[in-house]
């Protein structure tokens, strides 16, 4: 009689089965509950990481904002007024102070800083600082005479707009029109010293797109892009922060020249004055004294020493700090220190 048996046998076996399904069931449960908490992971992993370079990104092309406004201004000011002093003046190479044939600034030189400071002040007649928007980033990224040496004055705000837009980094920093997308820069890709920085955004969508439905490996595969992404992130604002802090350099030394130009040029400016030919308009150094003289050493120091730090890039065209950038901020901060003894 052993037929009674096996339905209890099926039963058992169906029990089985609805067992196993259920604990298959859980298990699925939990490794899409793993999933998903992995890829919270991975999106919160991401979101930092995107604050802190946002955060970086704003700071930096700021300071690379405010020292192109400062540059205009030294040009449009201090420079402009001791351009028009020293003109007023003969200057004369036996006029016997060692210190100036060392710092005295040729013709050259000369026509460029005038050059420079009409530009500036047609910039800033026409526009006005505060509507040049990426113009006034790439000035403070580049050396104001390579950036103008082919702008005239019609085109000088094309010529710095086009710099800005057209350098991954300045535009990645807020420069130029390729940055309306935010961090998404030329099709995604936004270069900071040869760091690919804008694809780590792209995780984030897949990610979220995945978030449902995705195994724990492939959570962890997730995971794992998003903290490459997320260190690619960091690294790069760590540049940006170097940015700021060069900027920042020129910035406050560029200060410094400014407050001493302006009491020089006051001083020359009566010098001048004061041996000032009526036949000539001008005056002749060789009747300055000694205290004289010096006055006008110092003028022709500042010129050179604020010459220096707007000639200097702070950025190659790869987005990375130029050596030369750092050497300067450190000669013409000492030699700045010198002058400021002197007075």
């Amino acid at each position: 009689m052993p037929l009674p048996f096996i339905p209890i046998l099926l039963g058992a076996a169906a029990l089985g089965s609805a067992a196993y399904g259920v604990k298959k069931g859980y298990d699925a449960y939990e490794d899409n509950e793993d999933a998903n908490k992995v890829n919270d992971i991975a999106n919160e992993t991401i979101e930092d990481a995107k604050k802190l370079i946002e955060a970086h990104r704003k700071a930096s092309g700021k300071a690379l904002e405010n020292l192109g406004e400062k540059k205009l201004f030294i040009l449009n000011n201090e420079i402009k007024n001791l351009v028009d002093t020293i003109e007023k003046i003969k200057v004369k190479d036996s006029v016997g102070l060692e210190e100036l044939s060392k710092f005295k600034i040729d013709k050259g030189e000369f026509d460029g800083l005038k050059e420079m400071s009409s530009f500036a002040s047609s910039i800033l007649g026409g526009v006005g600082a505060g509507a040049m928007g990426g113009a006034l980033t790439a000035f403070g990224a580049y050396g104001a005479t390579g950036l103008l040496a082919s702008a005239s004055t019609g085109t000088a705000i094309g010529v710095l707009h086009g710099a800005a837009a057209t350098n991954a980094t300045l535009a990645f920093l807020g420069g130029g029109s390729l940055a309306a997308g935010g961090l998404g820069v030329a099709g995604g890709t936004a270069v900071l010293g040869g760091l690919v920085a804008g694809p780590a955004l792209a995780v984030i969508g897949f990610i979220a797109s995945e978030k449902a439905s995705a195994l724990k490996d492939e959570a962890y595969a997730n995971l794992s892009k998003a903290e490459k992404y997320a260190q690619e992130l960091k690294t790069a604002s760590v540049a940006c922060d170097g940015i700021r802090r060069r900027a920042d350099m020129f910035y406050r030394l560029l200060v410094r020249l400014g407050a001493l130009a302006m009491p020089i040029n006051e001083e020359l400016f009566a010098i001048a004055q004061k041996y000032k030919d009526p036949s000539t308009g001008k005056a002749d150094s060789e009747k300055f004294d000694t205290n004289e003289r010096k006055v006008l050493f110092q003028s022709s120091a500042v010129l050179r020493a604020m010459k220096a730090v707007l000639d200097t890039p702070l950025l190659n065209e790869k987005g990375e700090l130029t050596p030369e950038s750092e050497k300067v901020v450190s000669e013409m901060a000492s030699k700045t220190s010198e002058l400021e003894n002197q007075r």
